[in-house]
């Protein structure tokens, strides 16, 4: 493995958190442009993990000049064809951002008066730290865990979008797991040392792309 896949690595194991899940209210798929986060959301549901599947997103910086349509609408899409009823899926295609998805979610979920206490958020890998850290600042009454497609970092890549935009992307992430709880976006998390070194090594390599304020 090269040096820049160690470093990598080691920000992708933090990034996860690797949760025990249990059976809850409802299960939120939160929108992007990896569609394997929708069929992880499906599957969850036809294992019977929750009454309700919950996809939240409209156009993301990722899939605006990609998707034809919001990425909630593509991601029911795949739910169907996996045998999901078209009656136990909701669709929230307004929200641009995790802070929008959960706060969206919430009020859609209060005018349909359904329960939302507990949910299993489904999102990419390098995300699920956030994912929790964004909806424990936005809506702190929920209880949330966090999953997202089963695929290692060695696999992730394949065939799918490019190895550095990965990277830059988690770079990104982290700064914003940092950056973000001083905003008012996110809970705090401690970063370990460990971490901190990778990701400014990684900076310094020039994974710079999708920094805060970055184009």
């Amino acid at each position: 493995m090269k040096n820049t896949d160690k470093l990598a690595k080691i920000l992708w194991d933090y990034l996860q958190m690797h949760q025990k899940l249990v059976k809850s209210d409802a299960i939120i798929v939160l929108g992007s442009r990896d569609v394997r986060v929708a069929e992880r959301g499906s599957e969850l549901f036809i294992e019977g993990m929750a009454p309700l599947l919950i996809f939240s997103g409209g156009f993301g910086r990722f899939t605006k000049n990609v998707f034809h349509k919001p990425e909630a609408e593509i991601f029911a899409d795949i739910a169907l064809e996996m045998g999901v009823p078209m009656d136990k899926i909701i669709i929230e295609n307004k929200s641009t951002n995790s802070g929008e998805n959960a706060l969206c979610v919430k009020k859609l979920l209060e005018e349909k008066k359904l329960p939302h206490k507990t949910f299993i958020l489904v999102q990419k890998p390098y995300m699920e730290r956030r994912a929790v850290a964004t909806f424990n600042q936005q809506w702190p009454q929920a209880e949330v865990l966090v999953t997202s497609p089963q695929i290692s970092y060695e696999d992730y890549h394949m065939g799918y979008i490019d190895k550095d935009a990965i990277i830059s992307v988690m770079v990104g992430d982290l700064q914003r797991i940092i950056e973000y709880p001083k905003l008012g976006y996110q809970t705090y998390q401690e970063v370990p040392e460990k971490v901190l070194a990778a990701y400014n090594a990684l900076i310094d390599l020039g994974y710079t792309n999708y920094l805060i304020g970055s184009n």
